[in-house]
């Protein structure tokens, strides 16, 4: 499926039913990441797509950011989890691409 977000075409798998949920997802991290865009502070793609994930997480509940069939590890150390995604970021990116 193609989708647009802040102005650049993606081409992403969707499963298969899930189409109005994947499009809704997408209008979101689309509205965050223009919204920090449009401020004017940071330039950076990068960046910007790290600070608007973080702030849609922080914006789910609690309570479901870790269900109950979560990694216990998960339960205990949602930080953990967080630091895990940040340095799974910076390792896609590569060196020139660090983002904190």
């Amino acid at each position: 499926m193609e989708v647009h977000i802040m102005g650049q075409s993606y081409l992403l798998k969707c499963p298969t039913g899930g189409e109005a949920q994947f499009q809704a997802a997408v209008h979101k991290v689309d509205a965050a990441m223009c919204k920090i865009r449009d401020a004017g502070k940071i330039k950076a793609r990068e960046r910007i797509a790290v600070l608007a994930a973080l702030n849609l997480a922080f914006e789910t509940p609690a309570k479901s950011a870790t269900p109950a069939d979560a990694p216990v590890d998960e339960q205990v150390d949602p930080e953990g989890k967080m630091r895990q995604l940040l340095t799974r970021l910076d390792q896609v990116l590569g060196d020139d691409g660090r983002l904190l």
